[in-house]
């Protein structure tokens, strides 16, 4: 028996991320059409068959929640058009920040996510940095949890900094930086915050020294950038060289952009798992689609994508 065929196809949203991956798969993404009604509704359909074929469907599910929606929609009908296996290969899995209750009478909005996902039908996700890593057991269908540090520390080694030392805008972060720190042979800096509320940083500070050091931020996202810019500001009031940041998703909402333009951090280096709403001259877009090509390959031929973990030694 013949091996099923692969579709690599692709909601709205994640379009230009999914052409590039299918091009590094060496293949062409398959046809989608969405209808669009007049009060809003849409209906996502395959124009070509996908009976017995093994289904990747690229979507990142950020904001607004159609995104999300379109997804379920095409896992539904590639269920109903009798697909072989699904795939859901989600860059970025939106909604991670609400991964358990932090006050009362609020949503697990990840598990509930999670839930949606499984009842239409997937067989597998694919995902990347995940904003918490305990939200693959939130599943019951495997998980490909894959990592950026994959794209980004060959990159910090061909910057050649001297005094590189790896850092976290907030203590959240922080086994995400010990990880970079370990695997580079780096120094490792601590930076503290408080909240006043959501997206509002009241008090910042750093544990660990930073003079004529060359610190770099690493995070899971970046959205209204207050948080590494006030890091940024405070590393360089202490004397650190020059402050770049890491952050895999480049949410960038608000201001964020204006706020990073304005900042002390020379360097803003993301993946392409997010569309940048506009140019930034600060900002380095490094492309996730070859790995994302290569774990599909394997995902679909049985192989073990254990070597795409080696730069994670503790994660």
């Amino acid at each position: 028996m013949s091996s099923p065929i692969v579709n690599i196809v692709s909601g709205r949203a994640t379009r230009y991320l999914a052409e590039k991956i299918a091009a590094c798969y060496g293949t062409r993404l398959g046809y989608v059409n969405v209808s669009t009604f007049s009060d809003g509704e849409f209906q996502p359909s395959f124009e070509e068959t996908i009976r017995g074929n093994e289904m990747f469907i690229i979507q990142s599910t950020f904001a607004p929640s159609d995104n999300l929606f379109e997804l379920l929609l095409m896992i539904d009908a590639a269920k109903r058009a009798s697909a072989t296996k699904i795939n859901a290969v989600i860059p970025y899995f939106g909604y991670a920040r609400q991964d358990r209750k932090d006050k009362p009478r609020v949503p697990i909005a990840s598990k509930l996510i999670a839930n949606l996902l499984c009842a239409a039908g997937i067989d597998r996700v694919v995902t990347m940095d995940l904003h918490a890593d305990q939200i693959q057991g939130f599943f019951d269908v495997p998980v490909d949890h894959l990592y950026g540090s994959t794209m980004f520390v060959p990159y910090l080694k061909n910057l050649g900094l001297s005094n590189l030392t790896m850092s976290s805008p907030d203590t959240g972060g922080t086994r995400r930086a010990v990880a970079y720190a370990k695997f580079l042979n780096s120094d490792l800096v601590i930076c503290y915050k408080q909240r006043a509320k959501a997206n509002v940083v009241e008090k910042l500070t750093v544990i660990g020294e930073v003079e004529n050091k060359d610190v770099v931020l690493v995070d899971d996202i970046i959205d209204t950038a207050g948080t590494i810019c006030k890091a940024a500001e405070m590393l360089i009031e202490k004397g650190a060289s020059s402050v770049r940041a890491i952050a895999t998703h480049p949410i960038l909402s608000g201001k964020a952009l204006e706020r990073l333009e304005k900042s002390p951090i020379s360097e803003i280096i993301v993946s392409d798992t997010l569309p940048l709403k506009q140019e930034c001259s600060k900002v380095t877009v490094l492309s996730s689609a070859h790995l994302f090509a290569d774990v599909i390959g394997r995902v679909h031929n049985y192989e073990s994508i254990s070597t795409h973990f080696k730069f994670n030694p503790i994660l």
